[in-house]
């Protein structure tokens, strides 16, 4: 019976860097198209796992339902470290929340592996409420949202998405009672933001970059706990005086439930040591992204603080997808 490569690396003798070659190919699940950030962080981080581990690498773009089809997928992978997933926080600890019925638990079904990077999510206005002027700060944008109620609302890029859950959040946070309108996904929210046909969207740092930038929106708060460094003219919402108003999105890399420590310890060596690469760590900087790397202890902490964090605010929300 074929184990797999890395479980016939432990039924050889060690596991740790330096052990004999493995044969076959690793795969790495992501569960969205190719191109997009969980993309290029699958890809990046694969092209030194196969220097690493010295075993052809195959990224699959298995899409759909949000990256929900993936995880699905991973349930019946053979847990013995041939297939690996780019997971991010509304997949794997967020769809428990707002999905009635899930195919797969993102505990239960999973061993962590590390934690990859975070991002920062913005919120943003367009010329209806004037990217240049007058909603230069978000007091402004709060301001004329309260004279404003009709048009007081703000998009994201799908419904029962981290910039959803997050624009609930600057809802509360601002005491502003904004209407969510979920579009289908980031480019047609760019479009409708520029061309005036909504107030407001919230969506993830990299989606709100170039606009910033081009003047055609105007970023006016971003969820860190620090500045972006792609924007650095931009303020946290925390230095706005809205400390409520604060959280990260992230990536990370999962094993199917069952995997035994010592592969998924074997693993995780190896990406932590692929995302400390300098072209690696620029890379997934350029697109807004911080490399991180944690042990797979830490990340399941990491999931854990976000359950209890936002599960509550989805909760709150009333949101429920089916």
């Amino acid at each position: 019976m074929n184990l797999g490569w890395v479980a016939a690396l432990l039924l050889a003798g060690s596991l740790s860097a330096g052990a004999q070659d493995p044969k076959g190919p690793l795969r790495i699940v992501v569960g969205y198209p190719a191109g997009g950030s969980a993309d290029v962080v699958g890809r990046l981080v694969g092209e030194k796992l196969a220097l690493e581990l010295k075993v052809p690498v195959i990224v699959e773009n298995k899409v759909g339902a949000g990256g929900r089809v993936a995880a699905e997928s991973m349930k019946s992978a053979p847990a013995d470290g041939s297939t690996i997933m780019v997971g991010n926080i509304a997949v794997m600890t967020l769809a428990q929340f707002s999905f009635r019925k899930l195919a797969y638990d993102g505990t239960r079904d999973f061993v962590p592996i590390t934690h990859a990077a975070n991002f920062q999510l913005g919120f943003a206005v367009g010329p209806m409420t004037g990217a240049t002027a007058p909603a230069a700060t978000l007091d402004d944008f709060v301001k004329w949202a309260r004279a404003n109620p009709k048009d007081a609302a703000f998009g994201s890029p799908a419904a029962g998405s981290l910039p959803h859950f997050f624009g609930v959040m600057l809802s509360k946070g601002t005491g502003v009672e904004l209407l969510h309108v979920p579009y289908n996904g980031s480019a047609p929210l760019k479009t409708a933001i520029a061309g005036s046909q909504i107030a407001s969207e919230v969506d993830t740092l990299p989606d709100l970059v170039e606009l910033h930038r081009a003047g055609k929106i105007r970023v006016l708060g971003v969820s860190g706990m620090r500045r972006a460094p792609q924007l650095p003219d931009v303020p946290t919402f925390i230095e706005q005086g809205f400390r409520e108003i604060a959280g990260l999105g992230w990536f990370g890399f999962y094993a199917p439930a069952g995997t035994p420590k010592p592969i998924v310890d074997r693993l995780n060596g190896a990406i932590v040591k692929a995302l400390a690469l300098p072209d690696v760590r620029e890379r997934l900087s350029s697109l807004g992204l911080e490399p991180t790397g944690t042990t797979s202890e830490e990340f399941a902490r990491i999931m854990a603080a976000d359950a209890a964090r936002w599960g509550p605010v989805i909760q709150a929300s009333g949101f429920k997808a089916d």
